[in-house]
């Protein structure tokens, strides 16, 4: 092996460990993390590894660096991976949180071409569509805006406004979700997202595009989530196949 790799092994080796520490509260979000130099000390390795194993943190969004403040935890559990799939409420109590959720508004509109192709219908037939705002302990985090099929539509008009998981109230109709394909880009805030997710208009949000469907292929929703910044990071493990759509 080469001193390159064996640097890069090492990286990923604490880097690893410091997301452990995080995720199991050794580092509480919002506190310094220890030294450069004391965390060189601590893995018996170089400066350099440790700002590449904090560096690999930062892209997770779990550490953010402060001039002259060091390294500072944002918080724990921000990642979701693609190795299976997760509802919004899923991820977050599994990771501590406390999700919550707000039905904004409420419409029923005509299908426009695209949405009369995925969902097999005629063009103009009406759907149901919703926005969502989402929380994370209490702070606004995400709004999702759904399209759902005719089929689930009388399911999705009698959920009430502070709905917790859409997911299981499907689940609890025998409408069991199985798969989610996702498309994720950069989009600016709208002025609606602004005003939701208390950010200014045109701030850089992360927006992550869903088609969800049964076990059997059957599509149930065509969704759009726009993250604020720091909220949430998706993590792809090497050699992991996922698929876009939309």
């Amino acid at each position: 092996m080469t001193e390159a790799a064996r640097e890069n092994s090492r990286t990923a080796q604490i880097s690893a460990d410091l997301r452990r520490r995080i995720s199991e509260g050794g580092f509480a979000a919002g506190t310094r993390l220890p030294s450069e130099a004391a965390l060189s000390a601590e893995y018996g390795t170089t400066r350099s590894v440790i700002r590449g194993a904090l560096a690999r943190l930062a892209r997770l969004s779990l550490v953010v660096s402060r001039p002259r403040g060091g390294w500072i935890v944002q918080a724990a559990h921000q990642t979701q991976g693609f190795a299976r799939m997760q509802s919004f409420t899923e991820w977050a109590s599994e990771g501590g949180r406390v999700p919550g959720g707000t039905i904004t508004s409420r419409t029923v509109g005509p299908a426009d071409a695209r949405e009369a192709q995925q969902f097999r219908i005629r063009l103009g037939e009406p759907l149901h569509r919703f926005v969502r705002l989402r929380t994370l302990d209490g702070l606004p985090v995400m709004i999702e805006r759904s399209v759902w099929a005719p089929w689930v539509a009388e399911v999705i008009t009698r959920v009430p406004d502070d709905v917790r998981s859409t997911t299981v109230a499907l689940a609890e109709a025998g409408i069991r979700v199985a798969s989610t394909n996702h498309r994720i880009e950069a989009a600016a805030a709208t002025t609606e997202d602004a005003a939701l997710l208390g950010v200014r208009r045109s701030s850089p949000l992360l927006q992550v595009g869903r088609t969800t469907t049964t076990r059997e292929g059957r599509l149930v929703e065509l969704g759009v989530d726009r993250y604020r910044a720091g909220a949430i990071a998706f993590e792809i493990e090497a050699g992991q196949t996922v698929r876009t759509a939309l």
